[in-house]
């Protein structure tokens, strides 16, 4: 097969402009390694772990040291990373050194109050009132504060504030149900709940006081609820409340509790879409490094960028967001509605603020093709010069899309990786091109392969997706997991002293890569065996279909495959032939389903991943309730089809 498009390529000066570039120039002066290019960096960041992590942690000044060694045991699961170190992640988000206090660090734009902005001074002092707050609620070392707070400035101080102490923060949406917040919250048993009264998806109003009331009444280990007026904001509408206000009514002192590098920073938590969602818990050092090497090298993010992702604070690009910090960059927070007044909100959202780097998902983009947007003709996107998509697989359309209406001259970086290691594994950098469909390349320190059954390195194959070597950021463990026995299930089961993720990926002879989808929901049909991605290419680039998921269930070798159609579209006979037709020629005959149905809607978690999975179990017989926790859905009324169609297959035998 032809190589694919090359649709951006580093401009001449990209070695000397560069953060990744100047990072290549201090290995040569300070350590006399000269490495030619990105490949040869990768290659020694895989091969010598002890010291790429000991030269990111000095190349970013991440904290003082290293006094010892960066990797003691480098078996997986159990690496010890950087064991003699004390640090504090807030308190290097916090430096901020090339930016003085009066300049703007966080903004924040909603549907649910004005917009607000925040200094650098003003930051640091409503951190150290809402340290000083928490303190007097007796948080201290080792406790956990829960949040379920929209992406809000708040949330980012409580974060720091948290932090500070050496407590560990978790957070979810406020869309979740109080069933999905308890499910998740009651597993870690917090001190504290900061919590909001309710909220405005664009033009709908959202009550939450009922939701923060149950979710409280259900953690017995609280001590405090503090809520923030947010949707009333003349008053706190919650019984036995403290507000924001008197959490930060008092000055405080800005200190940071020195805490070894794998101590708690926060517990994010698998999608739920099955059973009780694993609880992860992510150190201090682990994330600090990582962000810095992954947003400060591979986005090449600085103190005149204006940083934003499209995310909810039940998504790690939460935290992804947040830690834009650490490389002195300032944020840009949206809570509401992606389409609201319509799809290019987030685009003029973008030229209003001055947005350097715009993250958002996958199915946003295709949403925005889909829809005929050109967001350079609804809004100034000349400052933009970095696009990142993640959540799913972006197909090559999608790219030639970013480049055809967003901009010629911005760097596409499709990133994958996930809640499991905070971070991305497979992303951009500024030294590799941009091709059509695929990932640019393998992260630094990142030993991703494509693997055969037999554990066998795949190029130009797909794979199980696995890294080989330890990185940082992979997760201190699971909460309440004393033995290790579900971190080891969930990761190492099937290579044992390997990582597998999850994913099918192929790398091509270039470096770059393919997601294909999740293993576990591949399509194996007659020994031809696809990701699920490049159904969904071809099934939604036909005009008629908005959204689509496909499920093969094994004991019947049934293909089914749901689509939601466009309102002004009709599931007829010419539509399901020309679907049919599609799916033969660019895939194979044996990819053409045997049943085609027409769905309201495509279930969904609030991060946006189809439930391949939950669909395939509801149709295969599991009881709806164990296949899937509709509270942990952003749209929980999807699964009901897909419950009546499992009906209506035993009624029929």
């Amino acid at each position: 097969m032809p190589d694919p498009e090359v649709l951006w390529s580093p401009p001449a000066d990209a070695r000397t402009t560069s953060r990744m570039g100047a990072y290549l120039d201090w290995l040569e002066s300070s350590r006399g390694l000269r490495l030619d290019g990105y490949d040869a960096l990768w290659r020694w960041s895989t091969q010598e772990l002890d010291a790429f992590w000991r030269s990111v942690w000095e190349f970013t000044d991440a904290a003082p040291g290293p006094t010892g060694p960066a990797l003691v045991d480098p078996d997986m699961p159990g690496a010890r990373w950087f064991p003699a170190e004390r640090l504090n992640w807030a308190e290097r988000a916090l430096r901020l050194a090339s930016r003085t206090d009066d300049e703007r660090i966080l903004v924040g734009r909603s549907h649910t109050r004005p917009r607000s902005e925040m200094t650098v001074g003003q930051l640091r002092d409503a951190v150290a009132r809402a340290r000083a707050g928490l303190q007097r609620l007796g948080v201290e070392r080792g406790d956990r504060v829960a949040a379920f707070l929209p992406n809000v400035p708040e949330a980012v101080v409580a974060l720091l504030a948290t932090a500070s102490l050496g407590a560990a923060w978790t957070s979810c949406a406020p869309e979740f149900g109080a069933r999905s917040v308890v499910d998740r919250f009651g597993q870690v048993r917090p001190k504290v709940l900061l919590a909001i009264d309710g909220y405005r998806y664009g033009d709908r109003e959202v009550d939450r006081r009922d939701e923060v009331a149950a979710i409280r009444d259900r953690l017995p280990n609280l001590v405090a609820t503090v809520l923030l007026p947010y949707l009333h904001a003349d008053a706190a509408p919650i019984p036995r409340a403290l507000t924001w206000a008197e959490l930060l009514a008092e000055p405080g002192t800005l200190e940071f509790e020195q805490v070894p590098f794998d101590h708690p920073l926060y517990i994010l938590y698998s999608s739920g879409t099955t059973g009780l969602p694993k609880p992860i818990v992510h150190g201090h050092g682990g994330i600090l490094l990582e962000h810095l090497k992954l947003l400060g090298l591979h986005h090449d993010l600085g103190p005149t960028d204006r940083f934003f992702w499209f995310t909810t604070t039940g998504w790690m690009m939460w935290n992804y967001l947040v830690s834009g910090l650490l490389t002195d960059t300032s944020l840009v927070l949206f809570d509401g509605s992606p389409a609201h007044p319509d799809l290019g909100a987030l685009w003029r959202l973008a030229d209003e603020e001055g947005v350097t780097w715009f993250g958002a998902s996958a199915p946003f983009l295709m949403a925005c093709r889909k829809e005929g947007l050109a967001p350079r003709e609804v809004a100034d996107l000349s400052r933009l010069r970095g696009v990142g998509s993640t959540g799913a697989p972006l197909p090559a359309e999608g790219f030639r899309y970013v480049y055809d209406v967003v901009s010629p001259s911005v760097q596409l970086q499709s990133v994958s990786g996930g809640t499991d290691m905070c971070t991305a594994f497979l992303a951009g950098a500024p030294l590799v091109p941009v091709w059509a469909g695929e990932i640019s390349c393998r992260c630094l320190g990142a030993a991703v392969e494509a693997w055969s059954p037999d554990g066998r390195p795949l190029t130009g194959e797909q794979g199980e997706l696995v890294i080989t070597r330890p990185m940082p950021s992979m997760p201190v463990g699971f909460w309440n997991d004393p033995d290790g026995s579900r971190y080891r299930a969930a990761y190492f089961e099937a290579f044992p002293g390997v990582w597998r993720h999850g994913d099918w990926i192929t790398i091509t002879e270039r470096g770059s890569c393919v997601i294909s989808g999740r293993s576990d929901a591949t399509l194996n049909r007659g020994a031809v065996r696809i990701g699920t991605a490049e159904f969904y290419a071809i099934v939604e680039g036909v005009p008629e279909v908005a959204d689509s998921v496909v499920v093969h269930l094994e004991a019947s070798d049934e293909l089914l495959l749901f689509v939601a159609l466009r309102d002004d579209a009709a599931l007829d006979g010419a539509l399901e032939q020309r679907l049919r037709r599609e799916l033969r020629e660019s895939l194979s005959p044996r990819h053409v389903p045997d049943r085609i149905v027409a769905v309201p809607a495509v279930p969904r978690t609030l991060s946006g991943k189809k439930l391949e999975v939950p669909v395939k179990r509801i149709l295969s017989g599991t009881p709806p309730d164990e296949a899937a926790a509709r509270e942990s859905l952003a749209n929980p009324d999807s699964l009901d089809a897909f419950v009546a169609l499992a009906v209506e297959r035993r009624a029929a035998g």
